[in-house]
């Protein structure tokens, strides 16, 4: 055998090696993914199954309130799901009946509340809120439906804020990162500002949950939710 040939074979030896190294790091990378998406699933249904049990009389009360307004108690709204699937987003109803109407009227007659919703598809001094709206808003229980969702499989308790169709154009070349995922009932928007941030800083933190997604990220999360929440910060 000549130098030359030897050199190649080992040359060709190495590389397969390197590959087959490359491989296996990737399939335990792969394997490793799995096993924390597969314990982020159990964690949804434990904690979902969970607070329903818990919050379950509160959500019969709050139920009983809405229900005195002569109008349903809960507020089904398309959200766009993992894959990009839409969905029935559960809440308390927190707004009148005819929400639609009032909005369209409303930002006819108000140029600068028109320019708010086209950006951020929220309005901080929205006139369809109703009185005890307001509170289910400020105290985040209005979403303890969505823990329905959850047990369903369409939401997770941590993810993306869920988007409706409209502002699917927001999120550009972001979208399929946003779809790659479940949206989640808390995330880190809910945790940095909710409304008080802009719309493109919602995006970003969206893009960032998904590429550096970990199981203990998510706990930790799930952690500073609650004082995010007693403390009722960007709740509108």
């Amino acid at each position: 055998m000549s130098q030359m040939t030897y050199m190649g074979s080992r040359t060709d030896a190495v590389d397969n090696d390197q590959q087959s190294r490359s491989r296996r790091r990737r399939i335990r990378r792969s394997d490793d993914g799995s096993l924390q998406r597969a314990c982020k699933r159990v964690l949804d249904v434990l904690l979902a199954a969970g607070g329903l049990l818990v919050f379950g009389p509160a959500m019969f009360f709050t139920a009983l309130l809405i229900w005195q307004s002569k109008g349903p108690a809960l507020y089904r709204q398309e959200r766009i799901g993992i894959n990009g699937r839409p969905f029935r987003c559960l809440k308390f109803r927190t707004m009148v009946v005819d929400s639609q109407e009032r909005l369209a009227a409303f930002l006819v007659g108000n140029e600068e509340a028109a320019r708010e919703w086209r950006e951020t598809h929220k309005l901080r001094d929205d006139p369809r809120v109703t009185r005890i709206g307001r509170f289910l808003r400020k105290s985040s229980i209005d979403e303890l439906p969505q823990l329905i969702n959850v047990l369903r499989g369409e939401m997770s308790i941590v993810g993306p804020r869920p988007i409706v169709q409209a502002e699917v154009e927001k999120y550009g070349e972001h979208f399929a990162a946003y779809a790659s995922v479940p949206p989640g009932i808390t995330g880190l928007w809910q945790i940095c500002g909710r409304s008080d941030i802009a719309y493109a800083e919602r995006v970003r933190l969206d893009v960032m949950y998904v590429e550096n997604w970990t199981l203990f990220g998510d706990l930790m999360i799930i952690f500073r939710t609650i004082p995010a929440v007693l403390q009722a910060r960007g709740a509108t």
